[in-house]
């Protein structure tokens, strides 16, 4: 899978699933810009990483629930890249660790309706100019294996409404720019992220193992490798679909 002299813009990029997709698409041989909102250590860190590799990489703040901000990120990054080839979505609001844990409900809601939703179709929305001048355009969002197949409990039915939102977005934007773009999602299942690995019980951890017929949670890398793969030339006749990487859950 190359992406070898593309250009890409990787959001959420300084930690979890965002920074092992921007490693991966630097190893890959793509020139990366890094989108965080808050965490500009771990975003140096992260370009610190991909530069020590022998690849270039540059960090951009942004909200990208905001509209104003995200214009200036897409500007930003297509004058330092020049040009964009790949836009990936991965930014999202954390309502299970720190703070965001404790929010009420309603906030939660809309911490991820403005972030997760609303900022995957303001990035989409920005970039899609820019994406156009592209011969090789592609764009990946982050969704949820448990949008599609649900799950009980107040936090997942909000994550999995907000993802089924970004999947309706992905499928329906995906023929609004073709041929143009191609634009399609991945859905993780249960990752190794801060979440899984900090504040989940070993109960839950290991019903969570019982439950996925691989047998182990996923890790960032597997994410990043599907995202890799959907950004690709290989993937070249593929565009509003979405990739389970879950370990067999729905299956």
């Amino acid at each position: 899978m190359s992406v070898k002299g593309k250009k890409a813009v990787v959001t959420g990029g300084s930690s979890g699933i965002g920074r092992a997709v921007a490693i991966e698409l630097a190893k890959r041989g793509a020139q990366v810009a890094i989108n965080y909102r808050r965490s500009q250590h771990a975003a140096d860190e992260c370009v610190a990483e991909i530069n020590a590799l022998g690849f270039a990489a540059e960090r951009f703040q942004a909200d990208v629930a905001d509209t104003a901000q995200v214009s200036s990120l897409v500007s930003g990054a297509e004058n330092y890249l020049g040009g964009i080839d790949i836009w990936v979505n991965v930014a999202g609001a954390d309502i299970l660790t720190g703070s965001g844990a404790d929010l009420s409900d309603d906030e939660k809601l809309q911490r991820l309706l403005n972030v997760d939703l609303q900022g995957t179709i303001n990035c989409c929305w920005a970039a899609e100019p820019v994406l156009r001048r592209s011969n090789t355009a592609a764009v990946v969002n982050m969704s949820w294996d448990l949008a599609l197949r649900g799950m009980a409990g107040r936090n997942p039915e909000m994550f999995a409404a907000v993802k089924a939102g970004i999947t309706g977005f992905t499928r329906s934007f995906a023929r609004s720019v073709a041929p143009h773009i191609r634009v399609n999602e991945v859905a993780p299942g249960w990752i190794a992220t801060a979440f899984a690995e900090t504040d989940m019980t070993d109960e839950y951890r290991n019903w969570v193992i019982e439950q996925t017929p691989l047998g182990r949670f996923g890790y960032p890398q597997d994410i990043a490798n599907a995202v890799v793969f959907l950004c690709s030339d290989e993937s070249s006749f593929i565009t509003g679909q979405t990739l389970n990487v879950n370990g067999g859950l729905s299956s």
